[in-house]
This record gives structure tokens, C-alpha cells and sequence, in this order.
């Protein structure tokens, strides 16, 4: 089975509603009632008749009738003009048939006969593979045609009452059929099983319509409208190491290798020009396609089946049905979910272990540790000796390990928590088993820190966690701080880390693929600082380019390291900050010379001041002309020279107040 997720997206109560359609790009669905309103948007695409007559009008020339088409015994119910052919159409008829048109010609091409009573809707198949139409009639059937060889194919039963609509989803594997009876039924457009029966209770259903390039599909019935999505948002879209970029537009799997790119300028953000291989068609409908982590073979999940390609030519290795598939960290290894009762892990292909969770089992996670999910939380087991390491009360929606096994990422629907696995810790109970309890090793996993951000994909490039947020940001957490590499205007997929281009590559639902920089020198400098390793740091330094050096300071700042921060910097601005903070006066000094700023020698005078640097303050003074803090200074240290040298000042540059009091204390 597909098992595809439904969820309602829009409920409209409204009257009889007789049509439906979809905006391409906004958000909007248009609905006209059987009252004669439309709703939303006033716009009315219907094209159904009750003359027996079919009517082409030519919008450019102010809505001519141009054509008419004459052949149907009965009131025509639907036309539909096919997607791969744009001068051929269809027409669904109560005189029981479905007629196939040319645009020029005025009568039929050809005559679908089969159906014993009126035939309410027809739909084209976009797909490039099937030259297939659907019907549905009175007769509480739904057929499927060949168009080419004009014959009926399957017939599909089990609607109670009259079929009103019927619909090839455009990016689904996926049949959707109405009725009078007041119920969706889904069908796989391959097989042929009925996958799922949906009743809204909203009464008789009268239209569907679907969306190119979106999930979403829109309902039509007595009673209002309803929106549904079916299935994942994700792209079934994969990416190796080296860069080769793998994905499944339906059922064909495709291939694009970011190496053959060369050295063209790729702009942050924008979308690549990729040369693209057809690697085969696949067996199943891929929902999901996941590379081995040494990119060797790559996974394909499906109508709940499973089958593993050898990466470079797309052979089948291995198959099998499984609701969930995930990979060891070493790729020799993996586990599948085969219910929510039974997880099965394979060694080279061969089933090594089969075992029922004691708490069931409704999700499994791949990495260093094998995880599984239950009602009560999350368990960690080895993928040796299967024992329990950990059980967690936590939902987990992913499980990200970075490449060390060292740290990993737990994301639920709320937030995400950093972990480090302990193995030395976790031996060391094995061993004595004095810290083992029903709940596994409690010192297992150390917490660093929980995030209340909603992660959407994830990846670890060093110690440093990259991911992509619910509000679609770009963002890198290292170290407890998380920093924006981008805003982003739609909802992307983190497919991988290249470090020799420097780029992190993502991708979207319509399978375009964009890129960000990220220099690895500057991940690497602040994961060795994270680890306090300066030895490391310090020679890491050198590779990163000089405009990088500020953000890095920030960085070294926020992490309490100032003093390195201070040799890293190159905005002065930011170095003046940082050498006041330290109290690095002869630095600071120089700073400001070279910056000329009143206010930085009023800054650096309150320095000198406060270490006692009379000398140094004076001459601060002086350059910043404050001839209040010069007088406070003179008459506090009790200096005459200072007093004279300020009063000659001051009454040279008309500041009278301060020249009076100087004379005034001295007597003059």
C-alpha cells in the first residue's frame, strides 16, 4: 500500500457546489454553486453543456464562438482537453459515451463505448508513460481507456451511487473517483487497488481537481468544499559526497552530477543549471530516495516495498516490503521497519536479526545507534548485539548523527536537542554493569542544549549542525549560537555539504536544486574553539579570507574568548571595543591615532584614568578637546602644569567657563 499521509487543509461550507479549481501559483480555489454564485475569486471555468453541442470560444477575439462541435445524442457533462496534445480534447456524455475531438474538425475523431448508463466526467492522464483517459457514469462505474488503441482497460467498482468526477492526480500515482454516495475513493493508478475511501459527511461529492506541481486537491460537494494534501511535501531527492545529485520525477529516476557544472559562477540562492541523466524507470512509485553513506548504493521506498540500486548504473541489489528503511553510519548495515510490531536489521544484504521491540514500534531512525520509536518514546539499541543503550521520553521527528558519531540532533514537532554520546561511558557500564538499568545507561547521552526551533531537514558538517526551520531559514548552530546563513522565499530541502566548492546544495519540490556558501575553514575554526583546542585553531586561521576574520572575532567574542577575538578582528571599530574590554591600552592608543574619533580618546582617557595613567588621560583629553574632564583631572591630581597648559587652552578656544575656573583656582 501507498500509506500516504491525508490531511484536511480547507473546510467551506457553502451551497451544492457544481465546480472547482485550483489557482497555478496562488493560494485560491474558485467554487461555483449550483445557486449560480462563485466563490473566492469571479472567474468561471466551466465548460459543460446542456445543448448536446460543444462551444470553442475565442477569448482574443472578444469571446467569438469559433467552433462547434455536434455528435452527442445527450447533454454533454465535462470536456477536458488533453495535456500532452492541446488540439485534442474529450467529452463525457449522458448518451452513455465518451467522444475524443481534433480542434478543425467538428465531428468526433472517435467513440469510447462501454458504459451502460450516462457518463458524468472525464480526465486526461498527463503522465508520458500511458495514453489513458477515465470516465465515470450513472452505472456507478469508473473506466480507464486506451486512448491509442481505443480500448477499455480496467473498470474499477465499488462507488454505492452515480460517479460524478473522476481524476489521474498529476504528481501522484494516484486515481481519485467521486460520487453521489458522498465518498473519495483513492486507487493506484498502477495496480489498481483502492487505497483509501474518505466521507467527509458533507453529502453527494460533484468535483474534483488536482494541481500540478502541489499535492493538494480540492473537493466539491452539497454541502461546501474541502481541501485535502495528500501524501509527503519532501521531493524524493537524494545527494552523495562527491555530488551527485539523484532524484524520482514519478516513476523515472534521473540523475545530475554538480561536478560537470566546471567552474561557472554559482550565485547564492539562485537555481543551477544541471545537466540531467535518466538512470530507468523504477518498479515502485518512489515516496523516498536515500544514498548509502558512502554514496555506493542509494535506497527507494515505495507502496510499501523497498529496493536498493547500485548508485552508478541504477541494478537492483536487493528488495523487500517494509514500511520504513534506514541506514547504519558504515553502509553495510540497515534496518527495516517490516510493522509496528517487527524490525528486521541485514549485514551485506542478509537478514542478521529480526526483533519485536518490547514497547512496539511506529518509527525507526539510522545513524551510529539504531533507533526506535514507540508510544512511550525513544529507544537507542547497537547495531552489534542489539542492546539497549538509552530509552528517552521524547516524540522524535528526525535523528540527525554527525559523522564522528559524536553528537547528534533529536527534532521533535516543537524544538530540537543536541546530544554527545558517551561510548567510553557506555562501555564502562557494559563492563561493570552497575549503571544499567530497565531504562538502558543513564549517562549515555550528555544534553548540551535545546533549541525551540522546528527543524525541516538537517545536516553535520564537523561539529556543526546545519538545518533548515520551519519559517524557512538557513540556519548553523555551533556551539550553543545559532547563525543565519539565509532567508529563504520557499520551503527547501538540505541535500549536502561539498567542502572543496565550499557550498551547501538544497533542493525543492520541483526538483531545482540551489546552493549557499559556507567556508569549512571558518565551521572548522569554531568547532575546534567549541573544543577548545586553540593549538588547532591557530592553524586553521590562516585559511580563512581576511573579510571572514570579523565574523569569526564575533564569534570568539559571544564565546568569552576576547582576547583571541582581539588578534583575529580586522574592523577597528571592533578591535577598539575589544582592547577597551581588556584593558589593552597601547593597543587601543594606536586605534585611536589611526581613527581620528573624539569619542574613542574620551573612551580611552576613561581607561587611562581608571589604571591610573595621568600622563596618557591628559594627552586623551587634548585630543578629544574636553576641557571639563582636563580640568576635573588637573584639579583632582593637584597638577599646575596640567592647570596652566588647560587655561591657555581653553581661553584660546573660547571655552570661557573652564578658562575662568582654571585662573579663578589659581589665583590669577
Amino acid at each position: 500500500p501507498l500509506r500516504l499521509d491525508i490531511k484536511r487543509k480547507l473546510t467551506a461550507r457553502s451551497d451544492r457546489v457544481k465546480s472547482v479549481d485550483l489557482h497555478p501559483t496562488e493560494p485560491w480555489m474558485v467554487v461555483s454553486l449550483y445557486s449560480g454564485s462563485v466563490l473566492v475569486w469571479n472567474h468561471d471555468t466551466q465548460v459543460s453543456a446542456n445543448d448536446m453541442l460543444i462551444k470553442l470560444w475565442d477569448w482574443d477575439r472578444k469571446w467569438l464562438c469559433s467552433q462547434v462541435f455536434e455528435g452527442h445524442t445527450h447533454y454533454v457533462m465535462q470536456v477536458v482537453i488533453n495535456p500532452k496534445d492541446n488540439n485534442q480534447f474529450a467529452s463525457a456524455s449522458l448518451d452513455r459515451t465518451v467522444k475524443v475531438w481534433q480542434l478543425g474538425s467538428r465531428i468526433p475523431n472517435f467513440t469510447l463505448e462501454g458504459h451502460e448508463k450516462g457518463v458524468n466526467c472525464v480526465d486526461y492522464y498527463s503522465g508520458g508513460d500511458k495514453p489513458y483517459l477515465i470516465s465515470g457514469s450513472d452505472d456507478c462505474l469508473v473506466k480507464i481507456w486506451d486512448y491509442q488503441n481505443k480500448t477499455c482497460v480496467q473498470t474499477l467498482e465499488g462507488h454505492a451511487q452515480n460517479v460524478t468526477c473522476v481524476s489521474f492526480h498529476p504528481e501522484l500515482p494516484v486515481i481519485l473517483t467521486g460520487s453521489e454516495d458522498g465518498t473519495v475513493r483513492l486507487w493506484h493508478s498502477n495496480t489498481y487497488r483502492l487505497e483509501n475511501t474518505l466521507n467527509y459527511g458533507m453529502e453527494r461529492l460533484w468535483c474534483i481537481c488536482s494541481q500540478p506541481g502541489f499535492n493538494s486537491v480540492a473537493l466539491g460537494y452539497d454541502e461546501g468544499s474541502i481541501i485535502i494534501k495528500l501524501g509527503r511535501e519532501e521531493p524524493a531527492m537524494s545527494m552523495d559526497s562527491s555530488g551527485k545529485v539523484m532524484w524520482a520525477r514519478h516513476s523515472e529516476v534521473q540523475q545530475a552530477n554538480l561536478k560537470a557544472m566546471g567552474e561557472s559562477e554559482i550565485r547564492d540562492g539562485e537555481k543551477l543549471l544541471l545537466g540531467v541523466k535518466d538512470m530507468g524507470s523504477c518498479e515502485i512509485y518512489p515516496q523516498t530516495i536515500q544514498h548509502s553513506p558512502n554514496g555506493r548504493f542509494v535506497v527507494v521506498c515505495g507502496d510499501g516495498e523497498y529496493i536498493i540500486y547500485t548508485a552508478m548504473a541504477l541494478r537492483n541489489k536487493s528488495f523487500g516490503t517494509a514500511q520504513e528503511f534506514v541506514w547504519s553510519h558504515d553502509s553495510s548495515q540497515f534496518a527495516i521497519r517490516e510493522s509496528n510490531s517487527m524490525v528486521k536489521i541485514f549485514k551485506n544484504f542478509k537478514e542478521k536479526k529480526a526483533f519485536k521491540p518490547d514497547l512496539g514500534c511506529e518509527g525507526i531512525f539510522g545513524g551510529f545507534l539504531l533507533g526506535v520509536r514507540s508510544n512511550s518514546g525513544l529507544a537507542f539499541f547497537t547495531w552489534e548485539s542489539f542492546e539497549l543503550i538509552r530509552r528517552i521520553e521524547i516524540q522524535p521527528k528526525h535523528i540527525i548523527w554527525s559523522d564522528s558519531g559524536e553528537l547528534v540532533c533529536v527534532a521533535t514537532n516543537e524544538s530540537f536537542f543536541m546530544l554527545r554520546y558517551l561510548p567510553e561511558t557506555v562501555s564502562a557500564a557494559q563492563e561493570s554493569k552497575e549503571q544499567m538499568t530497565e531504562d538502558g545507561i543513564e549517562d549515555a547521552f550528555e544534553v548540551m542544549g535545546e533549541v525551540p526551533e522546528v527543524v525541516k531537514t538537517g545536516i553535520w558538517v564537523g561539529d556543526c549542525f546545519i538545518y533548515t526551520s520551519s519559517i524557512n531559514r538557513l540556519n548553523c548552530y555551533v556551539g550553543g549560537e545559532i547563525i543565519t546563513i539565509a532567508h529563504m522565499d520557499r520551503t527547501m530541502y538540505l541535500l549536502g555539504y561539498i567542502p572543496k566548492d565550499n557550498r551547501l546544495y538544497l533542493g525543492d519540490k520541483e526538483l531545482n536544486v540551489i546552493s549557499y556558501s559556507l567556508l569549512l575553514p571558518v565551521l572548522e575554526y569554531q568547532t575546534a574553539i567549541m573544543r577548545r583546542d586553540f593549538r588547532t585553531a591557530d592553524k586553521i586561521l590562516p585559511r580563512i579570507p581576511k573579510e571572514q576574520r570579523t565574523r569569526v572575532a564575533n564569534f570568539l567574542e559571544k564565546q568569552g574568548f576576547k582576547q583571541q577575538a582581539l588578534a583575529v578582528s580586522t574592523d577597528p571599530e571592533h578591535k577598539f571595543e575589544l582592547a577597551l574590554q581588556l584593558g589593552e591600552v597601547k593597543i587601543a592608543y594606536q586605534l585611536a591615532l589611526e581613527a581620528e574619533s573624539e569619542h574613542k580618546w574620551k573612551q580611552l582617557a576613561e581607561l587611562a584614568t581608571t589604571k591610573g595613567q595621568f600622563t596618557l588621560a591628559q594627552e586623551c583629553l587634548h585630543q578629544a578637546q574636553d576641557y571639563g574632564g582636563l580640568l576635573l583631572l588637573a584639579t583632582a591630581s593637584g597638577n599646575t602644569n596640567m592647570m596652566d597648559k588647560l587655561a591657555e587652552g581653553a581661553e584660546k578656544d573660547d571655552k570661557t567657563n573652564v578658562a575662568f575656573l582654571t585662573y579663578f583656582m589659581q589665583g590669577r
